[in-house]
C-alpha cells in the first residue's frame, strides 16, 4: 500500500517510543488521555484512547522483534480531527479474522468502527505504520 500523504496543517503533534511489551498498552492509554486533555481536544477522548491502545496491542502481539520498539504518534489537524499512528518493525499487516467464539482478533474491527479512516503503509527503512483518523462529531464542527 502506498504511503498516504499526511495532512499538512497540524495544530498539535506528539510521538513517543514504547517497548514491545503488553505494559506499553496501559502506558499508551495514560499518555494519550493526558496528551489529548492537555490539548483540549474536542473529540471523543475515550474513543481515541481505545483506538490507540488497540493499535499498540496489535503491534505488541503481532510485530514484536527483538531490539525494536513501536512508535505512537498523535497529530491534531487544523479541522479538529485526530491522526493516531502506530509504527512497528514488521512489514505485514495483521488480518482482521475473527472467530465468533475466540477472544482475539477484534481489535482492528473495533478500530474500524470508531475511526473514520484506517490505512497502513510500509515505511522505507523498516516495518509499517497503521494510521487511524478520527473526525470530530458533526454537531461539534457545525456549531449545532
Amino acid at each position: 500500500m502506498p504511503n498516504p500523504e499526511a495532512p499538512a496543517l497540524l495544530t498539535h503533534d506528539w510521538s513517543m517510543g514504547y517497548p514491545m511489551t503488553l505494559r506499553s498498552v496501559r502506558l499508551t492509554r495514560l499518555h494519550v488521555r493526558r496528551r489529548l486533555t492537555m490539548w483540549q481536544w474536542a473529540g471523543d477522548i475515550d474513543n481515541a484512547v481505545l483506538v490507540a491502545s488497540e493499535l499498540v496491542a496489535n503491534a505488541v502481539r503481532h510485530a514484536r522483534v527483538i531490539g525494536h520498539e513501536l512508535w505512537l504518534r498523535l497529530a491534531e489537524l487544523e479541522d479538529g480531527g485526530l491522526i493516531v499512528e502506530v509504527s512497528d518493525p514488521v512489514r505485514v499487516f495483521p488480518r482482521m479474522d475473527v472467530a465468533l467464539d475466540g477472544e482475539g482478533g477484534r481489535g482492528l474491527l473495533v478500530v474500524t468502527q470508531l475511526a473514520d479512516d484506517l490505512v497502513w503503509f510500509l515505511r522505507p527503512e523498516v516495518g509499517k505504520t497503521v494510521r487511524a483518523r478520527l473526525a470530530l462529531p458533526q454537531s461539534r464542527t457545525s456549531g449545532t
